[in-house]
């Protein structure tokens, strides 16, 4: 059961609410209200497949394909989507991505499996731009009508599904924030609707339309008695909702005076209302985002420990302090020569400035050396993702030939003979059993984890403006920056805010790497030879494939890509503004990032730039 229940007496005949509120399994309950919605909005977006855009889809060949009427249906369809996206991608995000996912493989690299994409973002590209490709070949005629069925079919197992979900009042308002988050970083910023912008504010309006029904199902009859009045979740609700209705071009739409004047009060709103009726926000729930944060943006709203993949490897400042020790001191390599801090340098934000690191024989490394700033916030590690985790991360390095050449069993021996090591493992690792090693692999690894863990950095200049703080100021040039990089630029849809990663929100539990079509230098029309993600995993898509990284401190950490040949910023955004290797004429089958052109000017680059800048944050770093 779901609900908390204490006997009964004479002054209590019903139970008290439990911390999570009201079920699904009771009659007329809120949770049962919003679940009777909810269904009855999949059942209108089934209707509208089946009446318009199936029909439509399946003309017969002779027949000219009514494309103006494809995409009206398609839209209207989107639209009705968005009505019950807040629940379906938060209970079914499988299904829901097969409806609304990226429209790119998703790839399984235990198996070495690749799974089709589907839903509506995969038939996007078949209306749209003009002419709609499907009404110009055969193919791509017969391509629509087979995606608009697999739309039909996720539709209808997202109706079955939704049928016997159940679930209380603190996942209503789970959801209800992560779809704010979700308008944040992905709808004001084109994610869902690359081809088309003109639909991305009337969309990430009707996302938060959303939110209407189910909020006025747990309004307040008012303040409580001698409180002054606030404006209600419902009145944030409205005027964010209106803002995004007031300026509906993609280009000139002020994306982060919403964040900071809607989308942080209407989050903040939301969380304010479920204490106020007594509903728990999930404490001690482990997440990447914390369950209780008002925004994306709050400070401490992000959980490192998340990607540990094991509560025994949790951080303590014991830990941190041993893994500072073992960072800096060369004993865990083979000839006692280097340290971990050798190539990740504090004084150039844990990089080492150079393009390729030199190895222990003379030569140099494939790739350049990655900040490990913020580097905990990911969950996968290296370039081609090849570690799940920071701990496996640092057997590899340790291991590694060319770079540390060490064993860490070896080091362990050294380590346990050096009285002040073994008081600080005692001390990062209590009870330890009897006969058990004190200092172990496995403990150097998790200590070294424990420190870059504490190295999450983000109260940059960017981050204390978005949230209102008092004093914080951005220059004009810095929000036309961001605006550019949450817009037009399309920065964002793949470094995600508010990591700036490839950490895919709201959830932030896997990392995405893209295919660019990085060349061997700026400028040269010959594609850099490195496989990335392909020489672990022989799949086609993951050709030259690598690890979305983190912008924070990127004016701090050049040269830039994998293989460190961008020296500046500006060939950085010279680069995408070309629409990557394949616009710049390089043959990439496979590239993921969009090949047309930005047309950013230069007070565009500049104004880029000026926004990348205040993402510095390097405060206590040692």
């Amino acid at each position: 059961m779901l609900t908390y229940c204490t006997p009964a007496t004479d002054e209590q005949a019903t139970p008290p609410p439990a911390p999570t509120g009201q079920t699904t399994q009771q009659a007329h309950s809120r949770p049962a209200q919003v679940k009777t919605a909810v269904a009855r909005d999949l059942g209108q977006l089934l209707a509208l497949i089946d009446k318009e855009l199936l029909p439509l889809s399946r003309r017969p060949a002779a027949q000219p394909l009514p494309t103006d009427s494809l995409r009206q249906a398609f839209r209207r369809c989107r639209l009705a989507y968005k009505r019950v996206e807040p629940f379906t991608e938060y209970f079914l995000p499988a299904t829901s991505r097969l409806v609304n996912g990226a429209p790119v493989a998703e790839v399984e690299v235990e198996e070495t499996k690749m799974f089709e994409p589907a839903g509506l973002q995969v038939i996007e590209p078949l209306l749209y731009p003009s002419p709609a490709p499907a009404a110009q070949d055969t193919a791509s005629r017969t391509e629509l009508r087979r995606q608009v069925v697999r739309l039909r079919r996720q539709v209808r197992s997202l109706q079955l599904s939704w049928a016997d979900q159940e679930f209380t009042d603190a996942h209503v308002f789970d959801a209800l924030r992560q779809q704010v988050f979700r308008v944040v970083a992905l709808g004001i910023t084109g994610f869902d609707t690359p081809l088309c912008p003109t639909a991305t504010l009337p969309e990430a309006e009707a996302a938060l339309a959303a939110l209407e029904a189910p909020l006025r199902l747990y309004a307040p009859a008012g303040p409580a008695a001698g409180q002054p009045a606030a404006p209600t979740a419902q009145a944030r609700l409205a005027a964010a909702r209106t803002a995004l209705r007031r300026q509906p071009d993609f280009a000139a739409f002020d994306r982060l005076g919403f964040i900071r004047s809607h989308a942080n009060p209407l989050g903040r709103s939301l969380l304010a209302l479920q204490k106020q009726l007594g509903i728990a926000p999930f404490p001690g729930e482990l997440r990447a985002l914390r369950p209780d944060a008002a925004t994306l943006f709050d400070t401490g709203a992000f959980n490192p420990d998340f990607y540990t993949g094991n509560r025994q490897w949790f951080s303590n400042p014991a830990k941190v302090a041993l893994g500072r020790a073992l960072f800096h001191d060369p004993v865990l390599s083979g000839n006692g020569g280097r340290s971990c801090a050798s190539c990740h340098q504090p004084g150039h934000a844990f990089t080492d400035g150079l393009a390729l690191s030199a190895t222990l024989s003379g030569g140099t490394l494939r790739r350049n050396t990655p900040t490990i700033l913020n580097a905990a916030l990911q969950a996968g590690q290296f370039y081609d993702l090849r570690a799940p985790n920071l701990e496996n991360q640092a057997i590899d390095v340790v291991g590694s030939r060319d770079e540390m050449h060490g064993s860490l069993d070896a080091a362990a021996g050294r380590l346990a003979r050096q009285p002040r090591y073994a008081a600080q493992f005692r001390q990062a690792f209590p009870g330890t059993e009897a006969g058990a090693p004190l200092v172990s692999p496995v403990r150097i690894q998790n200590a070294l984890a424990a420190y870059e863990r504490s190295l999450v950095r983000l109260n940059a200049p960017f981050d204390r403006y978005v949230r209102g703080e008092k004093g914080a100021a951005l220059s004009p040039a810095a929000v036309r920056g961001f605006n550019l990089y949450a817009g037009r630029a399309r920065c964002a849809t793949c470094h995600f805010l508010p990591l700036t990663n490839g950490t895919a929100p709201p959830t932030f539990q896997d990392s995405e790497a893209e295919v660019l079509g990085v060349p061997t230098r700026p400028g040269s029309r010959q594609l850099d030879p490195d496989l990335g993600r392909y020489a672990l995993t022989k799949l086609a898509p993951l050709r030259h494939s690598f690890k979305t990284p983190t912008l924070r401190n990127v004016a701090l950490t050049a040269p830039y890509m994998h293989n460190g040949q961008f020296r500046t910023l500006e060939e950085v955004i010279a680069f995408y503004n070309e629409g990557g290797g394949v616009g710049q004429g390089i043959q990439v089958a496979n590239q993921t990032l969009p090949p047309d052109k930005l047309h950013l000017s230069t007070r565009d680059v500049a104004d880029l730039k000026a926004f990348l800048v205040t993402l510095t944050d390097t405060a206590r770093l040692r």
